[in-house]
């Protein structure tokens, strides 16, 4: 199996990169993904088989995939083919699917590695399923973005889909211990700086040791603590893509995160995008659903606080702007929740498709000409203002329907007061015109 660098035309003795020499040899090697490659792990059982289905292989930057791809061939006896989607065309994939036609006639077998495979298009990606059909390749797909979203579903339906996490503390230490057994040295470290360099790496296990690698470059006497690894080393921003998946995974853990009513958790959230380069605006948007979805009436001044952090930062933008997003974050997490009145739309919108054209009572239409009030419009009206206690009890809702009742306060917060009040109007409605609360909708 040819080597990477002797593939790109180098030679051996061609300087490489830390992380290159460190690659894993074998299955056993490879870290932080124990739950697919371990003996219970459904690719520890496949290359067990020495049989290996075709995958796609799903996770962050610098967590193996590639290197679990050729692993994986070498492992079954498999003849190792990479494509890569950004520099890969039809040509190419017509070369590969012919070459590894001549390898099966031979009784080899081939392991078609495409990286990035998501940056195919559909009429791409529709390529390969006869050749998948029929087994000239065992395609093994590389993707950093959510294949329910990014790939066909006639590919995804022949492949077996395997997420690779990023790599935990345990994983990166590894990496770091075994970088420095191969330097024969200590990385200049304190402690507590060493854990600053694996935070930095972000799950990226190809990115610690390009770290590592700039570290064992610089020739200090005393063990850099934090404050110095940080001048030495510039801290890249978190991994997130404002159009991909991880952009929806935490504007719903902000949101989510308000709705359980924990702030700290909703502004570490709040943080994770800004610093990640979020448009802050998306961020108002939510706050304000949140506050009509999730608080509703039971903190009636939720929903102008959110629109108020807006208009700050339409006022003021960053960085000053993004303290109203704050504040307004920790009001909505810390205020008192309801959706009442989110499901009470819900259901009185099925009602209301349900039940069609159904006119409004006569008492309550409008009267405008003579005719109209000889037809009944209006008569019988009861204004509420003249009425004992300013409540008539009249019935509001069309002929032929039967009283519903769609709004059910919570009785927290503002909504508590709410509760009581509908509670007493139902009372004087049943004693003034018969039971007519019904409890349809929800």
């Amino acid at each position: 199996m040819p080597d990477l660098f002797e593939a790109a035309g180098l030679k051996p003795e061609a300087p490489r990169p830390l992380a290159d020499r460190l690659r894993p040899a074998t299955l056993q090697e490879v870290v932080g993904q124990d739950h697919l490659l371990g003996p219970e792990g459904p690719i520890g059982r496949m290359t067990a088989a020495h049989r290996l289905s075709s995958m796609i292989l799903w996770g962050p930057p610098g967590v193996g995939k590639t290197t679990l791809a050729r692993l994986l061939a070498k492992t079954a006896g498999y003849e190792f083919q990479q494509l890569s989607a950004v520099f890969s065309g039809v040509a190419d994939l017509k070369k590969a699917f012919e070459t590894a036609r001549t390898r099966r006639a031979a009784g080899q077998s081939t392991l078609l590695f495409v990286d990035e495979i998501h940056r195919f298009n559909r009429a791409q990606q529709d390529g390969f399923l006869p050749f998948v059909e029929e087994g000239v390749v065992t395609l093994v797909g590389a993707t950093t973005e959510n294949p329910s979203f990014e790939l066909n579903g006639a590919l995804l339906s022949r492949c077996q889909v395997y997420v690779l996490k990023r790599l935990d503390d345990a994983a990166l230490e590894i990496l770091l211990a075994r970088a420095e057994a191969f330097e024969q040295r200590a990385l200049p470290l304190t402690p507590p700086a060493r854990e600053a360099l694996k935070a930095m790496a972000d799950g990226d296990g190809r990115y610690v040791l390009t770290l590592a690698e700039a570290l064992f470059a610089i020739l200090e006497e005393e063990p850099l603590d934090p404050g110095a690894l940080a001048n030495v080393l510039q801290r890249r921003s978190p991994a997130y893509d404002k159009d991909r998946e991880e952009h929806y995974n935490l504007i719903s853990a902000l949101h989510k995160s308000i709705r359980g009513s924990d702030p700290d958790a909703a502004l570490y959230w709040l943080a994770r995008m800004l610093e990640g380069g979020e448009e802050p605006l998306f961020i108002a948007r939510r706050l304000v659903r949140a506050a009509m979805e999730d608080i509703g009436e039971a903190d009636p001044l939720s929903l102008l606080i959110a629109n108020a952090a807006k208009d700050a930062y339409d006022f003021l933008g960053s960085p000053e702007g993004e303290i109203g997003l704050a504040q307004t974050v920790v009001h909505l997490a810390t205020a008192p929740k309801s959706n009442a009145v989110y499901k009470a739309i819900g259901a009185a919108r099925r009602a209301a498709k349900a039940t069609g054209s159904l006119m409004p009572p006569a008492h309550i239409r409008n009267a405008p000409t003579k005719l109209m009030k000889d037809l009944g419009y209006g008569k019988g009206y009861a204004y509420d203002h003249d009425a004992e206690g300013g409540f008539s009890g009249q019935d509001y809702f069309p002929e032929g329907m039967e009283r519903q009742r769609f709004y059910n306060p919570k009785g927290d917060g503002a909504e508590a007061k709410i509760k009581a009040r509908l509670e007493h109007w139902a009372s004087v409605r049943r004693d003034r015109g018969g039971d007519m609360d019904g409890d349809g909708g929800e």
